[in-house]
């Protein structure tokens, strides 16, 4: 079987539920076709650079997949049906990455960073009183 990485972006206007149902419909197709998805990321509603399909921003979602070829041309030919479906894009890797992407893993650092300086600012505003 092949390792492929898989980014999937879909229409502004459905909800992150809707956005998140996706990805299980491309996880179900998967392993109907024998292969298995070692880890799904959903990066949220970003802004694009340039509109696409007349939309500003997208919802992100990164895959990683381990499966025949027949498997991900399958997927493929969904997602062209399709309409939440704004663009896709299937890379070929030779091993999976399955830590944190960059993106979810600087979120990670931000929320750790706000977590440490609310109590200190707490406090703060007590030794003042």
């Amino acid at each position: 079987m092949a390792l492929y990485e898989h980014t999937v972006m879909s229409r502004q206007d459905i909800s992150a539920q809707q956005a998140e149902a996706l990805n299980d419909t491309i996880k179900g197709l998967i392993e109907q076709g024998g292969g298995s998805v070692a880890k799904i990321e959903y990066w949220g509603l970003r802004n694009l650079t340039y509109r696409v399909k007349k939309n500003r921003k997208a919802h992100y979602s990164l895959l990683a997949v381990d499966c025949p070829p027949a498997a991900m041309a399958e997927v493929e030919r969904q997602l062209s049906i399709n309409e939440d479906v704004l663009r896709w894009l299937t890379v070929r890797v030779e091993e999976l990455d399955l830590e944190l992407s960059p993106l979810l893993a600087r979120r990670e650092r931000e929320r750790e960073r706000e977590r440490e300086r609310t109590p200190r600012e707490d406090a703060t505003a007590e030794a003042a009183d």
